[in-house]
């Protein structure tokens, strides 16, 4: 992949990516983790709903 800036900048751009504080180290991707916390949330909303509702009526 051929790259729009020139040497120079692209230097620069690989200086400042590999420096320390751009080294994070992150956890792998968990979909059901996320497929759970939505969950939990339309859970959460939709009883929340039918309280309030049995409240107002």
């Amino acid at each position: 992949m051929s790259s729009r800036l020139n040497p120079e900048d692209q230097r620069r751009v690989e200086h400042y990516l590999s420096s320390p504080q751009h080294q994070v180290k992150r956890q792998p991707f968990r979909p059901w983790r996320l497929m759970l916390a939505l969950l939990a949330v339309v859970i959460g909303l939709g009883l929340l709903s039918r309280l309030l509702s049995s409240l107002v009526t």
